[in-house]
């Protein structure tokens, strides 16, 4: 990925490349290259939330080159971001269009369909990036295709899906989270604490799995553990929905309901 500082000169100089060409204009490969940068600007935008300014610049790269894949795969994201879904979706559709073995692309798209619950779709393009040879982080649309299914839900085949990217990937932490959670609902609480004690060693905390470590600590009777976990949240993450939730066990625990 291209940021601001790297890519501005690609713009300017394929500016100072068109004055100098004369009425000639600029060649094929100067406009690509042009059109990139700006898809990467874009994309930087996109991350800071400068949503206009992403805009700007996609719709820049699509003018310069309609058929770099790149450009649409971005805009797609951000249209989804912005809730203009039509548009996502038509943007998404034209990237994997000109670029059938993109993976990325078919995962970006793959998680778009999961979020309008369109399981079935999402799992199918999950599984053609994953099963992409060229593809070296396949762990990843594993893991998604797992996470859609439990919005089914399906357990049993999200479950699978999260083995396949641990075998994958034994440290991919968003698997070993999940895994987590799935042993935990099934009160398997000394399995949900092996996972978490992986997750531990390969990613910081966040709330979410700060909340499950204080319930599975908890069931496991280990006090001194969910203590400790309950302070890390409350220190890391006060304003989070996690943080009520455990005001409110607390208090119910309390008060004995």
């Amino acid at each position: 990925m291209f940021n601001k500082r790297s890519a501005v000169p690609l713009v300017l100089s394929f500016a100072l490349a068109a004055c100098a060409s004369g009425p000639k204009g600029p060649s094929e490969a100067q406009t690509l290259t042009a059109a990139k940068a700006n898809t990467q600007l874009g994309i930087e935008y996109l991350r800071t939330g400068e949503m206009d300014l992403s805009r700007k610049r996609l719709e820049r790269a699509i003018k310069l080159a309609p058929d770099y894949a790149g450009a649409h795969d971005a805009i797609a994201v951000l249209y989804e971001q912005v809730g203009e879904r039509e548009l996502a979706e038509k943007h998404y559709r034209k990237s994997i269009r000109l670029e059938p073995d993109n993976a990325g692309s078919q995962n970006n798209y793959g998680q778009f369909l999961c979020t309008a619950k369109r399981y079935d779709e999402a799992e199918e393009i999950f599984k053609r990036a994953a099963g992409n040879p060229f593809y070296r982080k396949p762990w990843v649309p594993l893991t998604n295709a797992g996470i859609c299914l439990l919005g089914v839900p399906d357990e049993k085949r999200a479950e699978e899906y999260f083995r396949q990217a641990l075998e994958s990937q034994p440290e991919y932490a968003p698997a070993l989270m999940s895994m987590g959670s799935i042993n935990y609902a099934r009160g398997n609480y000394l399995s949900a604490r092996a996972y978490l004690q992986r997750y531990e060693a390969v990613a910081e905390h966040t709330a979410e799995s700060l909340w499950l470590a204080i319930r599975t600590e908890y069931s496991l009777r280990d006090h001194q553990a969910w203590g400790n976990y309950a302070l890390m949240l409350r220190n890391s993450f006060p304003d989070s929905e996690q943080y009520m939730l455990l005001q409110e066990w607390e208090n119910e625990r309390r008060s004995g309901n």
